[in-house]
C-alpha cells in the first residue's frame, strides 16, 4: 500500500491535506452528477401530471367563460343586454382588483427571493473548510 493510501495513523497532516484537496472535488461532482440525474428522473415523471394541469386549467377557462356568459344573458332578462354585460364586466374586474392587491401584499410579505438560510449554511461550511469556525 501506499502512504496516501495507508491507515490515517500513519500519514503526516500533509499528505491527508492533500488526499483530500484531492477527493473533495470529485465528491462534489459525484454529488451533482447524482442530483441531475434524479431531477431529471423527477421531472420526467412529473412533465405528464403538468400536461395533465394545464388541460383541466384550459378546461375550467372555458367553462368560467360559460358561467359569465350565462350571468350575462340571466341578467339581460331583466335589464338591457348591454347593460347586463357591463354589470358583469365591472363585477369581474372589482373580483381582479381584490386579487391583485392580495397577491401583491403576498409577495410583498414572502421577502427577498435570495435562498437566506442556504446562503447562510454555505458561509458556515466555507467558514469550516477554512478553519475560522469554531462551534
Amino acid at each position: 500500500m501506499t502512504a496516501q493510501h495507508g491507515a490515517p495513523e500513519s500519514q503526516t497532516l500533509g499528505a491527508l491535506v492533500h488526499q483530500l484537496t484531492q477527493q473533495v472535488p470529485e465528491l462534489i461532482r459525484s454529488e451533482m452528477r447524482l442530483a441531475q440525474a434524479e431531477v431529471a428522473e423527477k421531472g420526467k415523471r412529473a412533465g405528464v401530471g403538468v400536461g395533465m394541469f394545464s388541460v383541466a386549467g384550459l378546461l375550467a377557462f372555458f367553462a368560467f367563460g360559460s358561467l359569465v356568459a350565462t350571468a350575462i344573458l340571466a341578467l339581460a332578462l331583466v335589464v338591457d343586454a348591454w347593460l347586463a354585460a357591463l354589470v358583469v364586466a365591472l363585477v369581474l374586474l372589482a373580483g381582479a382588483a381584490v386579487a391583485g392587491l392580495v397577491g401583491r401584499n403576498k409577495v410583498a410579505e414572502a421577502g427577498p427571493p435570495a435562498p437566506e438560510r442556504a446562503i447562510e449554511g454555505l458561509k458556515e461550511d466555507l467558514a469550516t473548510v477554512k478553519g475560522d469556525h469554531h462551534g
